[in-house]
Protein backbone atom coordinates (compact mmCIF):
# COMPACT_ATOMS: atom_id res chain seq x y z
CA UNK A 1 0.00 0.00 0.00
CA UNK A 2 1.33 3.66 -0.87
CA UNK A 3 1.24 6.27 1.84
CA UNK A 4 2.30 9.68 1.67
CA UNK A 5 4.82 10.57 4.20
CA UNK A 6 2.34 13.15 6.24
CA UNK A 7 -0.01 9.71 6.27
CA UNK A 8 3.30 7.66 7.81
CA UNK A 9 3.96 10.43 10.28
CA UNK A 10 0.58 10.41 11.51
CA UNK A 11 0.45 6.43 11.95
CA UNK A 12 3.81 6.92 13.42
CA UNK A 13 2.67 9.35 16.31
CA UNK A 14 -0.69 7.04 16.84
CA UNK A 15 1.36 4.23 17.03
CA UNK A 16 4.08 5.33 19.54
CA UNK A 17 1.60 8.00 21.92
CA UNK A 18 -1.44 5.77 22.86
CA UNK A 19 0.33 3.21 25.21
CA UNK A 20 1.86 6.04 26.95
CA UNK A 21 -1.41 7.90 27.37
CA UNK A 22 -2.86 4.84 28.19
CA UNK A 23 0.19 3.81 30.79
CA UNK A 24 -0.13 7.20 32.28
CA UNK A 25 -4.01 7.26 32.77
CA UNK A 26 -3.21 3.75 34.35
CA UNK A 27 -0.34 4.82 37.02
CA UNK A 28 -2.73 7.93 37.87
CA UNK A 29 -5.66 5.88 38.65
CA UNK A 30 -3.45 3.17 41.10
CA UNK A 31 -1.88 6.02 42.76
CA UNK A 32 -5.00 7.61 43.67
CA UNK A 33 -6.75 4.65 44.35
CA UNK A 34 -3.49 4.20 46.64
CA UNK A 35 -3.62 7.29 48.50
CA UNK A 36 -7.38 6.87 48.95
CA UNK A 37 -7.46 3.40 50.47
CA UNK A 38 -4.47 4.78 52.77
CA UNK A 39 -6.64 7.61 54.45
CA UNK A 40 -9.41 5.19 54.97
CA UNK A 41 -7.17 3.17 56.69
CA UNK A 42 -5.53 5.77 58.90
CA UNK A 43 -9.14 7.55 59.73
CA UNK A 44 -10.26 4.23 61.04
CA UNK A 45 -7.39 4.20 63.16
CA UNK A 46 -4.80 1.64 62.16
CA UNK A 47 -2.02 3.67 62.78
CA UNK A 48 0.34 1.12 61.60
CA UNK A 49 -0.48 2.61 58.02
CA UNK A 50 1.30 5.70 57.43
CA UNK A 51 -0.22 7.48 54.46
CA UNK A 52 2.61 9.83 53.81
CA UNK A 53 5.43 6.79 53.54
CA UNK A 54 2.76 5.15 51.38
CA UNK A 55 2.52 8.03 48.86
CA UNK A 56 6.31 8.60 48.51
CA UNK A 57 6.58 4.51 48.27
CA UNK A 58 3.98 4.45 44.96
CA UNK A 59 5.54 7.28 43.48
CA UNK A 60 9.09 5.81 43.36
CA UNK A 61 7.68 2.39 42.42
CA UNK A 62 5.16 3.83 39.70
CA UNK A 63 7.57 6.52 38.53
CA UNK A 64 4.93 9.28 38.98
CA UNK A 65 6.51 12.65 39.26
CA UNK A 66 6.31 14.38 42.70
CA UNK A 67 4.93 17.38 41.14
CA UNK A 68 1.45 15.43 40.94
CA UNK A 69 1.15 15.69 45.10
CA UNK A 70 0.52 19.09 46.05
CA UNK A 71 1.99 19.87 49.57
CA UNK A 72 -1.44 20.74 51.01
CA UNK A 73 -2.04 17.41 51.27
CA UNK A 74 0.92 16.67 52.83
CA UNK A 75 0.93 19.05 55.40
CA UNK A 76 -2.85 18.01 56.17
CA UNK A 77 -1.82 14.35 56.72
CA UNK A 78 1.23 15.97 58.99
CA UNK A 79 -1.36 17.99 60.66
CA UNK A 80 -3.43 14.18 61.16
CA UNK A 81 -0.51 12.96 62.76
CA UNK A 82 -0.27 15.58 65.58
CA UNK A 83 -3.99 15.81 66.49
CA UNK A 84 -3.09 11.63 66.50
CA UNK A 85 -0.24 12.51 69.06
CA UNK A 86 -1.88 14.95 71.02
CA UNK A 87 -5.52 13.02 71.21
CA UNK A 88 -3.18 9.86 72.56
CA UNK A 89 -1.51 12.02 75.10
CA UNK A 90 -4.51 13.27 76.37
CA UNK A 91 -6.00 9.51 76.57
CA UNK A 92 -2.78 8.40 78.51
CA UNK A 93 -3.21 11.28 81.17
CA UNK A 94 -7.15 10.67 81.73
CA UNK A 95 -5.79 6.64 82.36
CA UNK A 96 -3.30 8.15 84.80
CA UNK A 97 -6.12 10.03 86.47
CA UNK A 98 -8.64 7.22 86.96
CA UNK A 99 -6.08 5.63 88.22
CA UNK A 100 -5.20 7.19 91.10
CA UNK A 101 -8.96 8.33 92.09
CA UNK A 102 -9.53 4.24 91.99
CA UNK A 103 -6.91 3.83 94.15
CA UNK A 104 -7.77 6.30 96.95
CA UNK A 105 -11.77 5.20 96.26
CA UNK A 106 -12.92 8.39 94.90
CA UNK A 107 -14.21 5.89 92.16
CA UNK A 108 -15.19 2.31 91.47
CA UNK A 109 -16.56 0.25 94.48
CA UNK A 110 -13.98 -0.39 96.73
CA UNK A 111 -13.77 2.74 98.48
CA UNK A 112 -10.65 3.60 101.12
CA UNK A 113 -11.61 6.62 103.46
CA UNK A 114 -8.44 6.30 105.72
CA UNK A 115 -7.07 9.45 104.49
CA UNK A 116 -9.83 11.36 105.12
CA UNK A 117 -10.21 10.43 108.69
CA UNK A 118 -8.52 13.32 111.33
CA UNK A 119 -5.44 12.53 112.53
CA UNK A 120 -6.25 11.68 116.13
CA UNK A 121 -9.54 9.83 115.45
CA UNK A 122 -10.39 6.46 114.56
CA UNK A 123 -12.86 5.07 112.37
CA UNK A 124 -15.54 5.31 114.56
CA UNK A 125 -14.85 9.24 114.96
CA UNK A 126 -13.68 8.49 118.99
CA UNK A 127 -9.86 10.03 119.95
CA UNK A 128 -7.89 7.16 119.89
CA UNK A 129 -6.69 8.19 123.35
CA UNK A 130 -9.48 9.29 125.49
CA UNK A 131 -7.02 10.24 128.53
CA UNK A 132 -5.16 12.48 126.03
CA UNK A 133 -7.74 15.54 126.94
CA UNK A 134 -6.03 15.66 130.59
CA UNK A 135 -2.59 15.74 129.88
CA UNK A 136 -0.20 18.35 129.81
CA UNK A 137 1.38 20.82 127.36
CA UNK A 138 4.86 21.41 128.22
CA UNK A 139 6.38 25.17 128.68
CA UNK A 140 8.56 27.01 126.00
CA UNK A 141 11.56 26.02 127.61
CA UNK A 142 10.49 23.39 130.13
CA UNK A 143 12.05 20.21 130.76
CA UNK A 144 8.96 18.39 129.74
CA UNK A 145 7.46 19.80 126.68
CA UNK A 146 8.45 17.32 124.96
CA UNK A 147 5.98 14.16 125.17
CA UNK A 148 3.14 16.80 127.07
CA UNK A 149 3.29 18.52 123.79
CA UNK A 150 2.28 16.03 121.71
CA UNK A 151 -1.17 14.77 123.93
CA UNK A 152 -1.66 18.44 123.85
CA UNK A 153 -1.79 18.82 120.34
CA UNK A 154 -3.55 15.37 120.38
CA UNK A 155 -6.89 16.59 122.42
CA UNK A 156 -6.32 20.07 120.68
CA UNK A 157 -7.38 18.54 117.32
CA UNK A 158 -10.22 16.05 118.52
CA UNK A 159 -11.50 19.31 120.17
CA UNK A 160 -11.41 21.09 116.92
CA UNK A 161 -13.22 17.98 114.60
CA UNK A 162 -16.13 18.18 117.61
CA UNK A 163 -16.77 22.48 117.76
CA UNK A 164 -15.65 24.83 115.73
CA UNK A 165 -15.27 28.50 116.41
CA UNK A 166 -18.44 29.72 115.76
CA UNK A 167 -19.96 27.43 118.20
CA UNK A 168 -17.97 29.33 120.79
CA UNK A 169 -19.34 32.80 123.06
CA UNK A 170 -16.77 35.65 123.51
CA UNK A 171 -15.46 36.38 126.97
CA UNK A 172 -17.06 39.74 126.62
CA UNK A 173 -20.27 38.46 125.99
CA UNK A 174 -20.21 35.96 129.03
CA UNK A 175 -17.77 37.57 130.96
CA UNK A 176 -15.94 34.24 131.20
CA UNK A 177 -12.58 33.12 129.75
CA UNK A 178 -12.41 30.03 130.60
CA UNK A 179 -14.70 27.66 133.14
CA UNK A 180 -12.08 24.56 132.13
CA UNK A 181 -15.27 23.01 130.63
CA UNK A 182 -13.56 22.02 127.44
CA UNK A 183 -10.90 19.94 127.05
CA UNK A 184 -7.19 21.27 127.78
CA UNK A 185 -5.75 23.59 126.39
CA UNK A 186 -9.21 24.70 124.53
CA UNK A 187 -10.19 27.64 126.34
CA UNK A 188 -14.46 27.59 127.05
CA UNK A 189 -14.18 30.75 124.80
CA UNK A 190 -12.63 29.49 121.79
CA UNK A 191 -9.04 30.33 122.50
CA UNK A 192 -5.75 28.18 123.82
CA UNK A 193 -3.65 28.17 126.41
CA UNK A 194 -0.44 27.95 126.27
CA UNK A 195 3.11 27.89 128.43
CA UNK A 196 5.94 30.07 128.39
CA UNK A 197 8.98 30.58 130.87
CA UNK A 198 11.99 32.83 130.54
CA UNK A 199 14.30 30.49 128.51
CA UNK A 200 12.97 32.20 125.40
CA UNK A 201 15.03 35.44 126.68
CA UNK A 202 17.74 32.88 127.99
CA UNK A 203 16.88 31.91 131.32
CA UNK A 204 16.61 28.89 133.00
CA UNK A 205 13.24 28.46 134.79
CA UNK A 206 11.55 25.56 134.25
CA UNK A 207 7.68 24.27 134.36
CA UNK A 208 4.87 22.74 132.93
CA UNK A 209 1.12 23.31 132.82
CA UNK A 210 -1.58 20.46 132.61
CA UNK A 211 -4.73 19.67 133.10
CA UNK A 212 -5.45 18.46 136.55
CA UNK A 213 -8.39 17.65 138.68
CA UNK A 214 -7.31 19.11 142.42
CA UNK A 215 -10.23 18.99 145.31
CA UNK A 216 -12.54 17.84 143.22
CA UNK A 217 -12.18 20.71 140.34
CA UNK A 218 -10.83 20.59 137.00
CA UNK A 219 -8.20 23.22 136.97
CA UNK A 220 -4.95 23.95 134.71
CA UNK A 221 -1.86 23.34 136.89
CA UNK A 222 1.18 25.59 136.79
CA UNK A 223 4.32 23.90 138.48
CA UNK A 224 7.83 24.64 138.09
CA UNK A 225 10.75 26.82 139.17
CA UNK A 226 11.70 30.22 139.08
CA UNK A 227 15.28 31.11 138.73
CA UNK A 228 16.76 34.72 138.63
CA UNK A 229 19.84 33.39 136.51
CA UNK A 230 20.64 35.25 133.82
CA UNK A 231 18.62 38.12 134.39
CA UNK A 232 15.02 35.74 134.15
CA UNK A 233 12.47 35.25 136.51
CA UNK A 234 9.19 33.84 134.94
CA UNK A 235 6.58 31.03 134.36
CA UNK A 236 3.76 31.65 133.07
CA UNK A 237 0.11 30.10 131.23
CA UNK A 238 -1.28 32.57 128.89
CA UNK A 239 -4.31 32.74 126.06
CA UNK A 240 -5.28 34.93 123.75
CA UNK A 241 -8.59 36.43 124.43
CA UNK A 242 -10.40 36.73 120.93
CA UNK A 243 -12.82 34.02 120.10
CA UNK A 244 -11.96 34.21 116.23
CA UNK A 245 -8.66 36.07 115.06
CA UNK A 246 -10.18 36.18 111.90
CA UNK A 247 -12.96 38.98 113.14
CA UNK A 248 -11.07 40.91 115.29
CA UNK A 249 -7.86 40.55 117.19
CA UNK A 250 -8.71 42.45 120.36
CA UNK A 251 -12.03 42.50 123.10
CA UNK A 252 -13.76 45.42 124.51
CA UNK A 253 -13.75 44.68 128.34
CA UNK A 254 -14.97 47.90 129.40
CA UNK A 255 -17.77 47.17 131.15
CA UNK A 256 -16.34 44.96 132.98
CA UNK A 257 -14.44 46.25 136.18
CA UNK A 258 -11.62 43.52 136.49
CA UNK A 259 -10.54 40.47 136.54
CA UNK A 260 -11.69 37.23 138.79
CA UNK A 261 -9.64 33.83 139.24
CA UNK A 262 -10.32 30.50 140.98
CA UNK A 263 -6.86 29.44 142.66
CA UNK A 264 -5.71 26.84 144.83
CA UNK A 265 -1.73 27.11 145.84
CA UNK A 266 0.67 24.78 147.74
CA UNK A 267 4.04 26.12 148.35
CA UNK A 268 6.95 26.64 150.38
CA UNK A 269 5.52 29.77 151.93
CA UNK A 270 2.66 30.32 153.73
CA UNK A 271 1.24 33.00 151.39
CA UNK A 272 2.81 33.86 147.68
CA UNK A 273 2.34 36.76 145.31
CA UNK A 274 1.36 35.91 141.40
CA UNK A 275 0.62 38.25 138.41
CA UNK A 276 -2.06 38.87 136.18
CA UNK A 277 -0.67 40.31 132.86
CA UNK A 278 -2.92 42.27 130.73
CA UNK A 279 -1.48 43.17 126.92
CA UNK A 280 -3.39 45.65 124.48
CA UNK A 281 -2.39 47.34 121.00
CA UNK A 282 0.05 49.69 123.52
CA UNK A 283 1.70 47.01 124.07
CA UNK A 284 4.74 47.35 121.46
CA UNK A 285 7.10 44.30 122.59
CA UNK A 286 6.85 41.17 123.22
CA UNK A 287 7.67 41.82 126.96
CA UNK A 288 5.46 44.72 127.78
CA UNK A 289 2.28 44.29 129.33
CA UNK A 290 0.07 45.64 132.32
CA UNK A 291 0.35 44.09 135.03
CA UNK A 292 -1.86 43.50 138.50
CA UNK A 293 -0.81 41.33 141.46
CA UNK A 294 -2.88 38.88 143.80
CA UNK A 295 -1.99 36.93 146.92
CA UNK A 296 -3.06 33.76 147.73
CA UNK A 297 -2.72 31.40 150.81
CA UNK A 298 -1.68 28.66 151.41
CA UNK A 299 -4.82 26.50 151.86
CA UNK A 300 -6.40 22.73 151.19
CA UNK A 301 -9.83 25.07 149.78
CA UNK A 302 -10.11 26.88 146.56
CA UNK A 303 -10.11 30.83 146.73
CA UNK A 304 -11.41 33.57 144.86
CA UNK A 305 -9.31 36.66 143.88
CA UNK A 306 -10.48 39.90 142.02
CA UNK A 307 -8.00 42.39 140.45
CA UNK A 308 -9.56 45.56 139.81
CA UNK A 309 -8.58 47.02 136.09
CA UNK A 310 -7.32 50.30 138.15
CA UNK A 311 -4.70 48.53 139.65
CA UNK A 312 -2.72 46.81 136.67
CA UNK A 313 0.48 48.76 135.74
CA UNK A 314 1.87 49.07 132.47
CA UNK A 315 5.66 47.82 132.00
CA UNK A 316 7.84 48.11 129.01
CA UNK A 317 7.61 50.02 125.85
CA UNK A 318 4.32 51.47 125.25
CA UNK A 319 2.52 50.63 128.42
CA UNK A 320 4.68 52.51 130.82
CA UNK A 321 3.73 55.26 128.73
CA UNK A 322 0.48 54.34 128.16
CA UNK A 323 -2.92 54.29 131.20
CA UNK A 324 -4.18 50.74 130.96
CA UNK A 325 -7.35 50.52 128.61
CA UNK A 326 -9.15 47.36 128.41
CA UNK A 327 -11.49 48.52 124.77
CA UNK A 328 -8.47 46.67 123.13
CA UNK A 329 -7.41 43.79 125.29
CA UNK A 330 -5.58 41.17 123.39
CA UNK A 331 -4.00 38.50 125.73
CA UNK A 332 -4.42 37.06 129.36
CA UNK A 333 -1.19 35.57 131.35
CA UNK A 334 -1.56 34.22 134.66
CA UNK A 335 2.15 34.10 136.14
CA UNK A 336 5.01 33.45 138.52
CA UNK A 337 7.42 36.36 138.48
CA UNK A 338 9.92 38.18 140.30
CA UNK A 339 11.57 35.72 142.74
CA UNK A 340 12.95 32.75 142.84
CA UNK A 341 10.30 29.65 143.82
CA UNK A 342 8.80 26.71 143.95
CA UNK A 343 5.24 26.73 141.63
CA UNK A 344 2.16 24.87 142.36
CA UNK A 345 -0.76 26.83 141.62
CA UNK A 346 -3.72 25.84 140.21
CA UNK A 347 -6.62 27.85 138.26
CA UNK A 348 -10.02 26.59 138.05
CA UNK A 349 -11.55 29.49 136.52
CA UNK A 350 -11.09 32.70 134.78
CA UNK A 351 -13.29 35.98 134.39
CA UNK A 352 -14.14 39.16 133.97
CA UNK A 353 -16.06 40.85 137.10
CA UNK A 354 -18.61 43.75 137.76
CA UNK A 355 -19.19 45.24 140.57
Amino acid sequence: IMISFRQYRFICIVVFSVPAILNLGLVESFQFSTISSSYNYYRRGQTEIKPVKNQKDSISSTGVVPSLYNSKSGDSESNSNDDENEEVKKRQKREKVMSFLRKVGAVGNNKDFTTAIGVDEGPAGKANNPSAAVQGVGMVGGSSSGSNSSSSSSSSSSTLMQKTRAAYKWCTDTGIVDDMSEPFPRTSSGSEWAGFTDQVMGGISKGICTREIIEGRQCNLIKGKVSLYNNGGFIQMATALSTNPAESLTVDATKFSGVELDVFYKGEEDEEKFNVHLRNSACLRQFSSYRGTFSVKKDDEWQIVKIPFSDFVGYGPGSSEIPFDASELRRLGIVAIGKAMEVYLAVAGVRFYKY
